[in-house]
């Protein structure tokens, strides 16, 4: 889904207010960081994660990648941490203007 600056600014807002709850350590995206990601996903539409310094990837690589994977949109990078978007069909949780 591309998503409009609007929405992305949208984002970022609600994302300022978010603890990191997906940490990506020395082995880097795994199968269970893939599933972690998708079960949060769905039931928060909107994650932030972070990249431990051991980590073999830089936060936008490992934004794309974990993005790919499940089939989200990235929302922004800043430093080791980074934000991810996917909206539930079934019982959206957020409104996108």
């Amino acid at each position: 889904m591309e998503m409009t600056g609007k929405q992305r600014a949208h984002l970022r807002a609600m994302a300022n207010n978010l603890d990191t709850i997906l940490y990506l350590g020395k082995e880097g995206i795994t199968d269970s960081v893939v599933r972690e990601a998708e079960e949060l996903l769905t039931k928060r539409e909107l994650i932030k994660c972070a990249v431990q310094q051991s980590a073999p990837l830089t936060a936008r690589e490992a934004c794309n990648q974990i993005c790919e994977a499940v089939g989200a949109s990235p929302v922004q990078t800043i430093g080791r941490r980074f934000t991810i978007y996917r909206r539930n069909e079934e019982e959206p949780v957020i409104t996108l203007p």
